[in-house]
């Protein structure tokens, strides 16, 4: 695999294969430095992490002192049902945490049946009660989209600009309805950032954040150069094949 440090986190190219079992490892190693009493974990949303939970389950790949002494969660959500093939908490659940049989406290949805405001208080009330004053999430996984979006801050977001210190949000998008979503000082309160792209789609993208030069509310994951300290990027060779660093 290539691995090299940028502006934005740590860029690591590979086989699908290997990214894959390189998240386990990276999260695992930091499970293991961080023995925090609830260590939580957020996955997210979109096809890529769905194959990573066929993945995850079908190869045992995620050890059981891991799974059975972590919280999960997912770091951003639609405002739709659990049962929806469009909730992210909900295929995780599906795909990883039941066939896993992690325990229901364990499994931390966001309230997805409030309002969306009261949603997003309900949750920072969950994450206080795990986590210690300053953390938003152990570890935090995200996708990019072919707009170059991540998390739930698509461009234009009113997020990348000030989020009023908060961890995580409600934000209406346009086209795309309401959603409860992380925020940028959630993203650096968090401790491992973990962010899979996968596909030629993904080559554009990719190039606009690393080596273009518009500004971050057009390529919100510009806004992972914030907390590059703490951020690997998987990538795979058709992802990456733009970049020419």
């Amino acid at each position: 695999m290539i691995d090299r440090n940028t502006d934005y986190g740590r860029l690591v190219v590979g086989e699908k294969m290997d990214l894959f079992a390189e998240a386990v490892r990276l999260v695992v190693t930091h499970h293991q430095q961080n023995q925090s009493p609830n260590f939580t974990w957020a996955f997210t949303g979109g096809s890529t992490p769905q194959a990573w939970y066929d993945w995850a389950a079908a190869t045992d790949a995620i050890p059981s002192e891991v799974l059975m002494h972590t919280h999960f969660t997912v770091s951003d959500e639609r405002c739709v049902p659990l049962s929806s093939e469009d909730s992210n908490f909900g295929n995780a659940e599906r795909k990883l945490l039941a066939p896993a049989e992690i325990p229901v406290e364990h499994r931390h949805p966001w309230v997805v049946a409030y309002e969306p405001e009261a949603a997003a208080e309900a949750y920072r009330r969950t994450m206080q009660l795990l986590n210690p004053p300053g953390k938003a999430y152990d570890a935090c996984f995200l996708g990019m989209g072919d707009d170059a979006h991540t998390a739930s801050f698509f461009p234009g977001s009113p997020l990348l600009g000030a989020d009023g210190d908060l961890f995580f949000a409600a934000i209406d998008t346009p086209q795309k309805g309401w959603r409860l979503t992380v925020t940028p000082t959630g993203l650096r309160a968090s401790g491992l950032i973990v962010v899979m792209a996968l596909g030629a789609g993904k080559a554009p993208a990719l190039k606009r954040v690393f080596e273009g030069d518009e500004a971050l509310a057009d390529v919100p994951a510009k806004v992972l150069g914030t907390c590059a300290e703490k951020t690997v990027w998987l990538v795979d060779h058709a992802a990456a094949a733009d970049l020419t660093g």
